[in-house]
């Protein structure tokens, strides 16, 4: 039987682009941080790289899922040109003030459970980079575990947590 996969799980807003205090809402305020060469480390130990990202935004109407698939299409594109290839993305559109309850809005799990079983991954050789408690409480709820940084760190500095 093949081994399972790893991945890192990595939160969107203050991890892979600049944190703005409230939604990222229009493509021209979309600023990607520099973390191309800590990701092509991952990528080159063998972790595919998942992002799994609250967009609370779009229940509010605040942007359109057209917007949002433009900022992940640029993500992907910019990390490609650096030789970092993003596996796939995982969102939940839910907020809870107005869309109620759901499973996938973190800390809830269900954004990682989705690609853990969309990609064969094996959860207690996977984390979860995030710049917020709830990332990390994800990850664990996930069997994950979650490594919390400042938004806007570079990842390079947590690199020595990931075996």
């Amino acid at each position: 039987m093949p081994a399972k996969n790893k991945a890192v799980f990595l939160d969107r807003d203050g991890v892979l682009n600049q944190e703005m205090g409230d939604y990222v809402r229009r493509l021209e305020d979309f600023h990607i941080l520099d973390n191309f060469e800590a990701l092509k480390t991952l990528q080159d130990r063998g972790y595919l790289l998942l992002v799994a990202t609250n967009q609370g935004g779009l229940a509010k109407g605040w942007y359109t899922e057209e917007e949002l698939g433009k900022m992940h299409s640029l993500l992907k594109q910019t990390y490609r040109e650096h030789g970092v290839e993003i596996t796939d993305f995982f969102y939940c559109p839910h907020h809870p003030l107005f869309t109620g309850d759901c499973d996938c809005r973190k800390p809830k799990p269900g954004l990682l459970l989705q690609g853990i079983a969309k990609y064969d991954i094996d959860p207690a050789q996977s984390y979860f980079i995030g710049d917020r408690e709830r990332d990390v409480e994800a990850g664990t709820a996930a069997g994950v575990k979650g490594i919390l940084i400042d938004s806007d760190q570079p990842i390079s500095t947590v690199l020595h947590q990931i075996a």
